[in-house]
């Protein structure tokens, strides 16, 4: 039987070879918000990968909405200028479709990369800030309480998500992916358990997805039609109260009727005391609840590591794609491994050619020039 992992899917007006996503990683290796040549080597070998699309990491739409000082942003001149020269190193080896996560980190910026403790620096310190977020809940009891955002700091971020939709779209990316899941700003504005707002911004499950639906609507309206925006939602905080599958399915009902191309299915971060049932195909449940509910393609993540289960999981129809993160890090040749395996026959660069195994014989297409 044919595989379907390996079978086409169109997003939007987009086309892609396969149904594997890298996933947007941090790797916490920018200077001021600039890639460096750290993502020229680490995003240029993900490209090889033969996977159908590469995310670039989470990247800040304004310099306080980092995770870290090492974060990746894309605010201004100089932060587009250090995109496009690693941009352009990787296409010219590289004809992979490139999106981005555009993101907010909210109350859970202003931290120490994870190699060094990864704990929030005080904003009085070097390399820390002060963070903001729905309502002055902080995220860890230790943390500085982030500031309630006004109208004017809401605003600001709007503008930071269209003005970075603009950028994307002039360095060509092909996607763009709003990041609103793992206790992030967005993800925060959704959650009951840290939007305690009293206005139009919080309450009702309507008002607290108010915000997050105004940000897809800023960068759909700028970034190009003929190009995909996609979100990454939460299916779950994984605690009383919070929250759950059925408001994960409202939102993407929501994101699809204003035009959403995609939606991708992750799960959790809003809170040190989540109880996640951690283990393989933990989140396939929550993909599967929304793709019930929409037409657009459905991506699920989490521990996704066997080529039959990623085979099974879109043959199903739990979901539509499968993205892989740590697993590709570790392996970044995992494509090359499943389509073995599948017994699919894939493209990859002519470089690469002469490496296909002899027990592998029928695994690599012949070049196309």
């Amino acid at each position: 039987m044919p595989s379907v992992l390996f079978s086409p899917i169109t997003i939007g007006s987009k086309t892609l070879a396969n149904r594997i996503v890298i996933a947007p990683m941090c790797t916490y290796s920018a200077t001021d918000g600039e890639m460096t040549d750290w993502h020229l080597i680490h995003l240029g070998n993900l490209a090889m990968s033969a996977a159908a699309v590469l995310t670039i990491e989470a990247t800040a739409v304004v310099p306080e909405g980092r995770i870290s000082y090492g974060d990746v942003g894309l605010w201004d001149d100089r932060t587009e200028a250090a995109m496009k020269r690693v941009l352009d190193g990787v296409r010219k080896w590289s004809s992979m479709p490139i999106a981005i996560q555009l993101a907010h980190a909210g109350r859970k910026a202003s931290h120490e990369v994870p190699w060094k403790g990864g704990r929030q620096i005080h904003p009085d310190k070097p390399n820390g800030w002060q963070t903001f977020g729905p309502s002055a809940i902080p995220n860890m009891p230790d943390d500085v309480p982030p500031i309630a955002l006004d109208e004017a700091g809401l605003q600001r971020i709007r503008d930071g998500f269209a003005d970075a939709a603009r950028r994307a779209a002039r360095l060509g990316i092909d996607a763009v992916q709003i990041h609103a899941a793992h206790g992030y700003l967005l993800n925060a504005f959704l959650s009951p358990l840290s939007n305690q707002r009293t206005d139009d911004y919080g309450g009702s499950r309507e008002n607290r997805m108010r915000f997050p639906l105004e940000i897809f609507d800023v960068v759909r309206a700028n970034f190009p039609a003929d190009r995909p925006v996609t979100v990454r939602i939460s299916g779950s905080d994984w605690m009383d109260g919070g929250w759950s599958v059925d408001d994960a399915v409202a939102l993407a009902v929501a994101l699809e009727a204003r035009g959403c191309d995609a939606i991708h299915v992750s799960s959790g971060g809003i809170s040190p005391n989540q109880q996640i049932p951690i283990g393989p195909n933990y989140q396939v449940p929550l993909a599967r609840a929304v793709k019930q509910a929409v037409k657009v393609p459905v991506v699920a993540v989490g521990l996704i590591t066997d080529y039959d289960q990623a085979e099974a999981i879109v043959a199903t129809g739990d979901a539509d794609m499968i993205a892989l993160a740590r697993g590709i890090l570790y392996d970044p040749r995992w494509p090359w491994h499943a389509a073995a395996h599948l017994g699919v026959k894939i493209r990859v660069a002519n470089q690469y050619l002469r490496s296909q195994p002899r027990r592998y014989k029928e695994l690599f297409a012949e070049p196309a020039d």
